[in-house]
């Protein structure tokens, strides 16, 4: 049975939370106040010859698994996918729901990763973005074994294999996925909304909804002007500025997590918006709030699994990424969590030994190969003056 019964949350919704108020502009200067900024050379990673290194590993009988709150099967405090982990592999899971949001995750734990010490995880889950690239770029995390991993080869998502952020999943696999398009209320808007140009479109001035996360901003703004995002320029990104400029009459606010609450209520119509949340919202009551992949393309993010560098038991946390990639276990978190399935077979689990239509049916969480096609992904900054570049250009235009 899906959790839509349960309080509503998203994952998504905590980002960028912990700095959302501030903006990007205050996030620089809290990661420089962090000594994260500095450049990637100047933290260049140690050689490591990983076949070596695994050769070497051997299995513990714990795993130290940190993740988001609210992100896994869970009820009264117990998980029936970990669960069944321990059962099968005797591995002891010690599960923290500690990460709030990356960077301030990512804060805490690179003055270790730097001097080489332990975390204290053998799993972490990080969002694609900044700090991400900057965990891997500095070797942070290790180069996973996939000679362990029988089951991502197998199970997993044509979306998950080989993202740009990490070709070949190197260093990463796949938590949970989302898109990013828009969302309309059908009470509202008697037309069908197909293209961000209905962003813009002066008939609903004043009732739309744009995200303060400047990286979806500016990617949507990107998609707008007919840029893909992945492959834009710094120029690009100051066209999509323009274009941002342009609409800005429309807009009644940019919106964190609260954009939803906003559609719900009727105070905007149309709205930027993530998948995730808008299949929760209609469980809970909102059916006429409906999601859209714009003609000109939708956002896919991840959430990725990562061991760091110094990981304790890294042999344990492979052989839960290895268990996790299966049709039952991925299932059972899924029927939970709600977000874009990074296994596609799980559906019929989910249809069936769960008995769960609702997730099993929704092209919200089992997507279509044409949805798939159509979905982007998000630049990837090549070094931290890109990142900065980019927040000069899209933070004007939350902040006007």
């Amino acid at each position: 049975m899906s959790r839509a019964h349960e309080t509503r949350f998203s994952r998504r919704a905590v980002l960028r939370a912990g700095l959302a108020g501030a903006g990007a502009v205050s996030l620089s200067a809290f990661l420089s106040a962090c000594g994260i900024e500095g450049s990637i050379a100047q933290q260049a990673a140690t050689k490591v010859d990983w076949s070596k290194y695994w050769a070497g590993q051997k299995k513990t009988g714990t795993l130290d698994f940190a993740n988001w709150p609210l992100y896994i099967d869970q009820t009264h405090g117990k998980s029936k996918s970990l669960a069944l982990f321990e059962k099968a592999t005797g591995i002891k899971v010690d599960y923290q729901a500690v990460i709030q949001d990356n960077a301030t995750f990512y804060a805490t734990v690179s003055p270790l990763l730097r001097a080489h010490g332990s975390t204290g995880y053998d799993i972490v889950v990080m969002t694609n973005g900044w700090e991400l690239t900057e965990m891997i770029q500095n070797g942070f995390v290790a180069e996973l074994d996939h000679s362990r991993l029988p089951n991502f080869a197998k199970y997993a998502a044509a979306n998950v294999t080989s993202p740009n952020y990490d070709p070949g999943n190197k260093h990463s696999v796949v938590w949970q996925t989302g898109f990013t398009g828009i969302a309309y209320n059908t009470k509202l808007i008697d037309r069908e909304i197909t293209s961000f140009e209905d962003l813009a479109d002066p008939a609903f001035a004043g009732h739309v909804g744009m995200m303060s996360d400047n990286t979806e901003l500016g990617s949507a703004a990107l998609l707008a002007t007919g840029v893909k995002p992945a492959d834009s320029s710094p120029a690009d990104w100051r066209k999509a500025a323009a274009w941002l400029k342009k609409q800005r009459p429309n807009v009644s606010g940019y919106y964190d997590q609260s954009y939803i609450d906003k559609l719900e209520n009727g105070d905007t119509w149309i709205s930027q918006a993530w998948s995730g949340d808008v299949f929760q919202a209609q469980q809970s009551g909102f059916p006429h709030i409906k999601f859209v992949t714009p003609k000109e393309g939708q956002m896919i993010w991840h959430d990725n699994m990562m061991i760091p560098r110094q990981a304790a038991h890294p042999v344990d946390a492979l052989e839960w990424m290895n268990f996790y990639y299966t049709p039952k276990i991925a299932g059972l978190v899924e029927d939970w969590v709600n977000y874009v399935c990074p296994v596609p077979t799980a559906q019929a689990y989910i249809a069936g030994a769960l008995d769960d239509a609702t997730v099993a049916k929704s092209p919200l969480i089992f997507p279509s190969a044409e949805v798939e096609a159509a979905s982007n992904e998000f630049y990837v900054y090549e070094n931290y003056d890109e990142y900065e570049e980019w927040n000069t250009v899209f933070n004007p235009i939350i902040q006007s």
